[in-house]
């Protein structure tokens, strides 16, 4: 009974959007650009967050 590879591999994809959720918060952009930006990443998940590595505040 261990933890399930797709668990397992959930729980660092949370990780990882979250972490960029705080990058971005901390980040100099503006607030609105702050804003869209965690709405796509906790909208889409998975192309918010390659969208974001790519085209993201770099601040």
């Amino acid at each position: 009974m261990g933890i399930e590879v797709g668990g397992l591999l959930g729980l660092i994809w949370l990780i990882i959007v979250i972490w960029a959720v705080v990058k971005v918060a901390k980040s100099s952009a503006g607030g609105v650009a702050k804003l869209l930006w965690i709405l796509v990443l906790l909208f889409f998940p998975f192309v918010g967050l390659i969208a974001w590595f790519l085209l993201g505040p770099k601040g």
